[in-house]
């Protein structure tokens, strides 16, 4: 079961569950959820990157667009085969009790562009990032605040949510290079 748009909207304006919505997704939300938009595009500059039991570290990367305002109409190429990291212009604020799934925008697998998502946990806080893939034969022009992906908010019940506490809290995009022990 999904948590409809006029119960969002009420966490929206007196828990803050979500920060910087469009107005669009403030006034006329689509669907069981809202759109997050593109705020800022990295590329990863390379180096090895690592998974494990313990530890992690993951490649650094730089930030090559970053969108600014509505008035500023920046956009990105991604070339057959390109992959970025994707952050949103929005950032989520989450109670112990809801969690959020995030499906693509079907423009983008039209376009034969994948968006490669995860869950947000209960506890987590911060903008989102994505993975970026263009899997087509022609160039993906992608403008700076594009909606891009939906988040269907979910309720979670009973009295053993543990909470997130991860290192990605806060909207951190990379490791860079470094290090660090999973908690």
């Amino acid at each position: 079961m999904f948590i409809g748009t006029k119960e969002l909207l009420r966490l929206v304006r007196e828990q803050r569950l979500v920060e910087n919505l469009s107005e669009r997704e403030l006034t006329n939300p689509e669907g069981t959820g809202f759109d997050l938009r593109v705020g800022a595009v990295y590329k990863i500059r390379g180096g090895e990157s690592f998974l494990g039991e313990s530890e992690r570290y993951t490649p650094e990367v730089d930030e090559i667009a970053s969108f600014a305002s509505m008035d500023d109409r920046k956009e990105i190429i991604l070339e057959p085969g390109d992959y970025v990291l994707v952050k949103t212009i929005e950032k989520l604020n989450l109670p112990e009790n809801i969690a959020v799934i995030f499906r693509p925008r079907s423009t983008l697998f039209r376009s034969g562009v994948s968006l490669h998502t995860a869950t947000a946990s209960p506890g987590y806080s911060g903008e989102l990032t994505f993975g970026m893939a263009n899997h087509s034969q022609s160039r993906f022009r992608l403008e700076m605040g594009a909606r891009i992906v939906h988040a269907l908010f979910v309720p979670v019940s009973g009295d053993l949510v543990s909470t997130y506490r991860g290192q990605w809290q806060g909207g951190r995009v990379s490791t860079q290079g470094n290090k660090e022990e999973q908690v």
